[in-house]
């Protein structure tokens, strides 16, 4: 884990950035979301992947490529969240 973070640490600086713009520029809308049993299968997904890369059972180039996978979207998605977060709080109105 070291040696992706210290080999990639240039793409996961990207892939942080890219997710704080995104996380900025996103014009959150209610739209209708996914139904539950998609959630399900997709945090299943999630899940399994997550196992699967904490106990190597992929090994070789697959394994690294899921460890980075994994990681650069972790990344993202911490930016995004704060992309919103900073807009939110910087733009907000003032509310009585």
């Amino acid at each position: 884990m070291t040696y992706l973070a210290t080999f990639h640490w240039g793409w996961l600086l990207a892939s942080l950035l890219l997710g704080l713009a995104m996380g900025w520029i996103a014009v959150v809308h209610r739209g209708q979301g996914v139904s539950k049993t998609t959630a399900r299968w997709l945090s299943g997904l999630a899940a399994a992947l997550v196992a699967a890369a904490l106990t190597h059972m992929i090994p070789g180039r697959f394994g690294y490529w899921l460890d980075l996978g994994l990681i650069l979207f972790a990344l993202y998605l911490v930016g995004c969240a704060v992309g919103s977060w900073l807009r939110d709080r910087v733009l907000s109105r003032h509310r009585a």
